[in-house]
């Protein structure tokens, strides 16, 4: 399953600013900073990133139930549950 770029643009938005997060914890880190602000900015890196694969396997199961005729195939669920899970 191919997904819409037009869909995807607040998530790739949302990983651009992720990105953006991660260059200062590098900097953090190469300054010295306190742990605990480093340790709190990499936990809002990584959950904007988890937010970003949620939005993307949610994503993916809208358009299989919008472009499948009904019936949804078996092996496509179970690689979307196994995307899902391995998020969790």
């Amino acid at each position: 399953m191919e997904l819409d770029p037009t869909e995807m643009v607040p998530v790739i938005n949302r990983i651009k600013r992720a990105q953006g997060q991660l260059a200062g914890v590098l900097r953090m880190l190469e300054e010295g900073r306190e742990c605990e602000d480093v340790v709190t900015q990499l936990a809002a890196v990584s959950k904007a990133l988890d937010r970003a694969g949620f939005a993307i396997v949610a994503t993916g199961l809208q358009q299989c139930l919008v472009q499948g005729d009904g019936d949804a195939d078996p092996l496509d669920v179970k690689k979307m549950e196994k995307l899902f899970l391995s998020l969790a």
